[in-house]
């Protein structure tokens, strides 16, 4: 089965296989710090779904430390000044505060040369007109792409209040119009050129508490339907961790998790649903081993990609 891989997508863009950096930005959540909520979603840890990010410290300092731990991945075929490296903030929500904070903070991590892209993890209720303007002018100043990804999850209401995610499915669809119309005086998307709007990355967790298989399929169905296309997913495992409410939840009633086979099953019969030009930014995701309750199989980070990988190559 064909589908439009990140490493694959990325070399053809970038000329060379490209590496994320976990950063962090500072930024809270309204889901956290009382103004929708104070407990977050119900599958997010203490960090924010950071627990791999450098220390908030300066962005240079940030992006030094995660370098030094990604660049020990890295072939020693490629000389560190070849290396390039995307600036992801991923824990909380990096849309959530002063825009000009936010515009120094995210403007150090463009400078960086080695720096390819801006990649924002947020929600769809955090993206005001002075927010999507700030980061225009950023657009605009660095000729650098910026992603935006947003935490979906389900496009099933009952689902999003179980896990109090705090929007509606109005909410999403809003944000990711006005995030996809076109910037002034920009060129028509096409091979060479960068969409006219903000590229926009999806998140869906698989096996959220109640959902059905045709559940999951039917919100990435909705995702592979969305006009303009919908320019990459993120294809998350449900995670139960230490600390959640929803491993309090689970430790009081316990509800279906996935098997590795079960699991990868279902990630084929997404990646069928989606189109051509979107690019799968992941099939499953990391836990902190310490913080990991279940599902325990998805620690064997390795037998789990070559699975998914096998499975998908024989669809």
């Amino acid at each position: 089965m064909n589908y439009l891989s990140f490493n694959g997508a990325m070399r053809a863009r970038f000329g060379t296989k490209v590496y994320r950096l976990s950063l962090q930005s500072g930024c809270t959540c309204p889901n956290r710090d009382g103004t929708i909520g104070t407990g977050g979603c119900t599958f997010c840890s203490e960090g924010g779904s950071g627990e791999f990010a450098a220390p908030f410290l300066p962005v240079a300092d940030q992006i030094a430390a995660a370098r030094k731990r990604v660049d020990a991945k890295i072939p020693n075929s490629i000389a560190p000044g070849d290396r390039r490296y995307i600036a992801y903030f991923q824990s909380y929500t990096n849309t959530y505060g002063d825009p000009e904070r936010l515009r120094r903070l995210y403007s150090e991590a463009l400078e960086h040369p080695q720096i390819v892209a801006l990649d924002l993890g947020t929600r769809p209720d955090c993206l005001p007109p002075e927010m999507l303007q700030m980061l225009r002018d950023l657009r605009a100043q660095y000729g650098k792409p910026i992603w935006i990804e947003l935490g979906l999850q389900t496009i099933h209401e009952r689902t999003a209040k179980s896990i109090r995610r705090g929007y509606d499915l109005a909410a999403f669809e809003d944000t990711y119009r006005r995030l996809k119309e076109p910037f002034p005086g920009s060129a028509t998307a096409g091979p060479g050129c960068d969409p006219p709007g903000f590229e926009v990355i999806v998140h869906v967790i698989l096996g959220l508490p109640g959902e059905t298989r045709e559940d999951m399929l039917e919100t990435v169905r909705y995702l592979s339907h969305l006009t303009p296309t919908l320019d990459g997913i993120k294809l998350q495992l449900l995670h139960i961790l230490k600390g959640t409410e929803l491993a309090r939840e689970y430790a009081a009633d316990p509800f279906p998790l996935f098997t590795l086979d079960s699991y990868s099953d279902l990630v084929v019969d997404c990646l069928k649903l989606l189109p051509p030009e979107t690019v799968v930014h992941r099939v499953t995701g990391d836990a902190p081993k310490r913080l990991l309750i279940e599902p325990q199989w998805s620690a064997d980070k390795k037998r789990v990609l070559n699975t998914l990988m096998k499975k998908i190559r024989e669809a």
